[in-house]
């Protein structure tokens, strides 16, 4: 006898995609937003084109510089393919400090900038703003 299998309620959360070749940031980061938030951490970024056309999530965090591929390689690959190129992306950074991400608005063209030592509350507020989510919403969350 097989049962047919129930919905994920995983997957009715909303979907962040944190590509970054330190498998700890993506860890770092899904306990910065919660439950609330599906996190699915890729650690080839030379996959993420593949991976967001499977796993369609509502918003991707990008690491600027990872060895083999660039931040903004990911960046030009994702707006080429059409199931990803209208997916907000967010560049994620160590170089600076949460205080001075504020500072790197537009250096890296279009895309906003998080610190990746951002604390619980920015990492929050900039994810569910992506997403749309009004506030109403945000305390719903």
């Amino acid at each position: 006898m097989h049962l047919r299998a129930l919905p994920d309620p995983e997957k009715a959360k909303p979907c962040v995609l944190v590509i970054d070749d330190d498998e700890a940031v993506a860890w770092a980061i899904a306990s910065r937003l919660g439950s609330d938030f599906r996190v699915v951490g890729l650690t080839e970024p030379h996959q993420a084109v593949a991976c967001a056309c499977e796993e369609k999530p509502g918003v991707i965090l990008c690491d600027i510089h990872m060895p083999g591929m660039q931040g903004d390689e990911v960046a030009f690959a994702l707006s080429q393919e059409p199931c990803t190129a209208r997916i907000p992306l967010i560049y994620l950074t160590a170089l600076v400090s949460p205080e001075e991400a504020p500072d790197l608005a537009g250096v890296f063209g279009e895309f906003p900038t998080i610190s990746k030592l951002a604390s619980c509350e920015e990492m929050r507020a900039i994810v569910v703003r992506t997403l749309g989510l009004g506030e109403d919403e945000d305390e719903a969350l």
